[in-house]
This record gives structure tokens, C-alpha cells and sequence, in this order.
């Protein structure tokens, strides 16, 4: 996965089960937030921190996502127990994942990292955390954002 390349296009569900689809989003900037599970303590940071800076990310006008091999009731019962603001999907067979090559050491489960896809639908930022237990930073996902007004 390079930086211009065309986004794989998927549909996946949500953690009320609805179908979100990438496709359905050509023409606005879409933020897709790969982490390996749901309630666990660096990914529990990770997505408290992007809903306590949402109001950030709202301003970009890009659609956020999180994705992660978890199912729809865990991404419920996650977005519940901590009020986050961003849509949760489930990619349970672990295939968007391995497209965006968010390939983890964890069996069956994602990697950390961050995907900025522009409006034309091309890859504009891409990075795998070297290590799962380090979270990406906000500010260096928003500043990829931001960018894609230049």
C-alpha cells in the first residue's frame, strides 16, 4: 500500500449493525483508525483520546472510523461503557485489515495504524505503529488531515 494508491473498497458493519461502506463515501475525506481490540488499556486510550479531541477532528470535516477484528456487540458494548463519538466497524475475518496491511503479530487481529484516504479516493497518509503499544497521536493524524487542504 503506497501513498496514491486507489483505496480498497469494503463494507463493513457498525456496532449497531449497520453496513458502512468506503465507497459510499467517495468525495469526503475518510480517517479509517485500524487498533487491535476493543477495552483493552492502548486501545481504550487511544480511542478516549479521539473522543476527547472529536471536536478537532469534526472541524477537518473528515469521517473518522475505527476498525478492528472485534464484533459488532463488542464495538457496542465498547462505544457504551467509554461514550465514544466515532463509528466502530467490524472487521471480523480480518480481511480490510490485511488490504490496508494492517498486518498484526497478534493472531486474528489488526495492527495499530492510520489510514488517510483524500476525496478521489487515494491513500494520502499510511503508517503502521512499529509497535502496538504505542499509540498514533492525534495531533499527527489531524496534521495528515489538514494537509490534504494545501
Amino acid at each position: 500500500m503506497n501513498i496514491g494508491d486507489e483505496a480498497p473498497d469494503f463494507t463493513l458493519k457498525d456496532s449497531n449493525g449497520e453496513a458502512w461502506s468506503l465507497g459510499a463515501r467517495r468525495g469526503q475525506t475518510v480517517v479509517l483508525l485500524f487498533y487491535p481490540g476493543d477495552d483493552t488499556p492502548v486501545c481504550t486510550a487511544q480511542l478516549c483520546s479521539v473522543r476527547d479531541n472529536w471536536s478537532d477532528y469534526q472541524a477537518t470535516g473528515a469521517e473518522v472510523v475505527g476498525i478492528s477484528t472485534d464484533s459488532e456487540s463488542s464495538h457496542r458494548a465498547f462505544t457504551d461503557k467509554y461514550s465514544l463519538t466515532l463509528n466502530l466497524l467490524a472487521d471480523v475475518d480480518g480481511d480490510v485489515s490485511q488490504k490496508y496491511g494492517m498486518k498484526s503479530w497478534l493472531p486474528g487481529r489488526s495492527a495499530r495504524g492510520v489510514v488517510v484516504i483524500d476525496k478521489n479516493g487515494k491513500i494520502a497518509y499510511h503508517k503502521v505503529q512499529a509497535l502496538s503499544l504505542f499509540r498514533p497521536k492525534d495531533d499527527e493524524i489531524l496534521e495528515a488531515i489538514k494537509s490534504l487542504e494545501s
